[in-house]
């Protein structure tokens, strides 16, 4: 198995880099063959702008889907861009290292998304018609591929419980799982979250690493998170708003767009 792990931390001497260490030992000592793209050691441009489009011209209006198409198709996309599409494709899991700052993910990795996933590769795919709203959630460039989030928090697992104050962590790494894995196809899986990083020591330590471990050896079987296909049949389509009937008890919000009874 192929594993592309996009590494999104300034320090490489952190718990986030003694966490990525432990799951390429892991990864690697099962036969997998383990890619890492280390945002901030490559000096990872994030801003989205002119320079990505080499052939707009300078007297033409940037609008950023439609350059991004065009350089798409073209094959004249930037060769950093394209070398980590290239990385996506090759990799049969992608991981998502990073901390969690100010309820997201670190602006660098933001911007690995905006510049990665370019329209044509990650985002304008497919048929759109009065049945089917073009190949995402669940379909897609991405599809048949696995994902996941490695993520570290400075609160405590209180603090991002149902009642906790930041909200429940599920909701808070929705728009990620859902909106940017699962957009262009990938199963998204359950994430690996590690509260309370600030106060860690050798003792915390090996018990976190060890469920790391252990998620490692079970990349290709643990169950992703039941998302719904959006041309599956549970979407009005163009509307895309859930059909009646297909609510379950209690759930609202995100959880709706979640099928835990696999019907």
């Amino acid at each position: 198995m192929k594993v592309l792990l996009v590494f999104a931390h300034p320090e490489r001497h952190s718990l986030n880099g003694a966490l990525r260490d432990v799951a390429i030992k892991e990864l690697e000592a099962h036969g997998n063959e383990v890619e890492v793209s280390d945002l901030y050691a490559q000096g990872w441009k994030a801003a989205v702008d002119r320079e990505d489009f080499p052939s707009l011209a300078p007297s033409e209006k940037l609008q950023v889907a439609h350059a991004s198409g065009r350089e798409f198709a073209s094959r004249t996309l930037t060769p950093d861009v394209a070398a980590e599409q290239e990385k996506l494709l090759r990799a049969d899991v992608l991981i998502l290292q990073f901390p969690f700052w100010w309820f997201s993910m670190p602006a660098i990795l933001k911007g690995w998304v905006d510049r990665v996933y370019s329209f044509g590769f990650a985002y304008g795919v497919g048929e759109q018609s009065e049945t089917r709203w073009g190949d995402r959630y669940g379909e897609g460039t991405l599809a048949g591929k696995r994902a996941m989030l490695l993520v570290t928090t400075g609160g405590w697992e209180e603090h991002y419980s149902p009642r906790g104050i930041n909200g429940p962590i599920e909701d808070l790494l929705f728009p990620i799982n859902h909106g940017i894995l699962h957009y262009p196809g990938y199963d998204v899986l359950p994430p690996f979250v590690v509260h309370r990083v600030d106060r860690f020591d050798e003792a915390s330590f090996a018990p976190v690493a060890e469920g790391l471990r252990e998620r490692m050896r079970t990349l290709s079987s643990t169950l992703p998170i039941p998302y719904r296909k959006q041309n599956a049949g549970d979407y009005h389509i163009p509307t895309m708003e859930l059909r009646t009937g297909l609510e379950q008890a209690g759930l609202s919000g995100f959880a709706l767009h979640s099928n835990s009874t696999g019907a």
